[in-house]
């Protein structure tokens, strides 16, 4: 019987099978956790007299709340007393249980969906959780990921299972050669665009084509990261050679690697397998792409105009964005401009924005942010002097974290202020109360913090 990728790693993960009454037992490989959904997990495991079943299944970090300036005297300025209790808490419950953790010291610290995969941890053919929706990227190594409520947190801490019934599949098709500047970000947008913020609800999604098998593992990062701003459950890309080369030599890589690969080599669709749904995209149809209005499906290509609403919900956007249909988007002018979450903030999107900022200087009034997505990319990316380019620019050079992408941690625009950013999400005051968010490439972000309004980054010769 032929199967989907999907397929056989879930039914490598049954624990025990669903019913028309039950969803089924799905054994948990890897749980991932931070410091904003775990402590009233850990409050549960202690008020039930309950320890971790699995320590050694379960990764910590730090990285909404923290804060991404370091003062004069090397304290921390956290934005509020409970943001420092809470990463205080975490690590605190982690000692306790015996969980491997990267806080302050550690060299992995940083943004969940950054880390894991940077310690390989994150291996084809997983399943994966995180108390975090855009736990989908770790899809991009051919794992089943995906987030999970603070109530399901405390179950995998408990028994490493979870309870849930199984999502249909759909493949998405990108095959062609792209255009020049466009990214694996412009690739994804422009997918949520086509299928809608709603598309992919009830489905696990695979990325299948030419395009995402000559992707690196951090363009599919990206791609995969965005699988939940469609509504999908998770997304998926199956492990190939580009996978087994990231892993190899990483911390948590099998002692017998090629036994590892050969299995994981298995982890294909196999020719002849249904999907329930199957959209095809043409790889030449996509553009460098931005958001317009206040969910990720609302996005247009850069040379476009902004279009009709066709809604009071869409025209309730464009009220709030402060953007009229029929106007072009570029040209725009913005304030503040964000490079980094878990959706781009690796080192190769830090080596793309800054070939495009090199030599070049931030329009004036325009605040730009560069928040690297562990301390080892930041490390990484000032070995490459990627550090220098940005601020001799005039941007800020950050500490690791999560940082301007939620806003958790006090890093947020003023009331009014339009953001480019790099994240993954731009609902109303997702970036501080009143903030308008405009999700664009790293390539684009740069070229906007150039010239001080939305730019076609192809206008700085970005390549594709």
């Amino acid at each position: 019987m032929t199967q989907t990728l999907f397929d056989k790693v879930w039914d490598r993960h049954i624990v025990v099978p669903e019913t028309t009454a039950n969803p089924a037992t799905l054994y948990i490989d890897l749980h991932l956790i931070h410091e904003v959904t775990s402590p009233q997990a850990f409050t549960e495991l202690k008020e039930r007299g309950l320890e971790v079943r699995r320590p050694d299944r379960t990764l910590a970090t730090i990285d909404h709340s923290t804060p991404t300036r370091v003062n004069a005297d090397g304290s921390r300025p956290y934005v509020t007393p409970q943001a420092e209790t809470q990463v205080e808490t975490l690590l605190a419950n982690t000692k306790a249980h015996g969980i491997e953790t990267h806080g302050w010291d550690s060299e992995h610290r940083g943004i969940v969906h950054v880390m894991g995969p940077e310690l390989g941890a994150t291996q084809p053919g997983m399943t994966i959780v995180c108390g975090d929706s855009h736990t989908s990227t770790h899809g991009a190594f051919g794992a089943i990921a995906f987030g999970i409520g603070t109530t399901q947190v405390g179950h995998v801490l408990a028994n490493q299972s979870i309870l849930m019934r199984k999502p249909k599949t759909m493949s998405i098709e990108v095959n062609g050669t792209l255009q020049t500047g466009v990214t694996p970000k412009d690739v994804i947008l422009a997918i949520i665009a086509e299928i809608g913020i709603g598309g992919g609800t009830g489905y696990a999604l695979e990325y299948r084509g030419n395009v995402f098998r000559e992707m690196s593992m951090d363009g599919r990062m990206t791609v995969c990261n965005m699988s939940i701003e469609a509504g999908a459950r998770c997304g998926m890309v199956a492990p190939d050679q580009i996978t087994f080369d990231y892993i190899e030599g990483r911390k948590f890589a099998p002692a017998d690697y090629e036994a590892a690969c050969e299995d994981w080599a298995s982890l294909t669709t196999d020719d002849g397998a249904i999907f329930d749904k199957v959209v095809r995209i043409k790889a030449e149809d996509i553009s460098p792409m931005v958001t317009y209005g206040t969910h990720p499906g609302m996005g247009i290509p850069i040379t476009e105009v902004i279009p009709a609403a066709a809604s009071d919900a869409d025209q309730d956007a464009l009220d709030y964005m402060q953007l009229t249909s029929g106007d072009k988007i570029a040209g725009t002018t913005v304030d503040k401009v964000f490079i980094g979450s878990c959706t781009n903030s690796r080192l190769e999107d830090l080596r793309a924005a800054a070939a495009i900022m090199k030599g070049r200087t931030v329009a004036q009034g325009v605040t730009t942010i560069v928040v690297p997505g562990s301390v080892i990319t930041k490390f990484q990316a000032e070995e490459e002097g990627l550090d220098k380019i940005f601020t001799d620019a005039g941007a800020e050079w950050r500490e690791a974290g999560c940082s301007m992408c939620l806003g958790m941690n006090g890093d947020i625009g003023a009331p009014g202020d339009l953001v480019v950013s790099t994240s993954n999400r731009n609902f109303m005051g997702r970036q501080g109360p009143g903030v308008r968010t405009v999700l664009a490439s790293p390539e684009t972000a740069a070229a906007t913090a150039i010239h001080g309004v939305i730019t076609d980054p192809r206008e700085f010769g970005a390549a594709a």
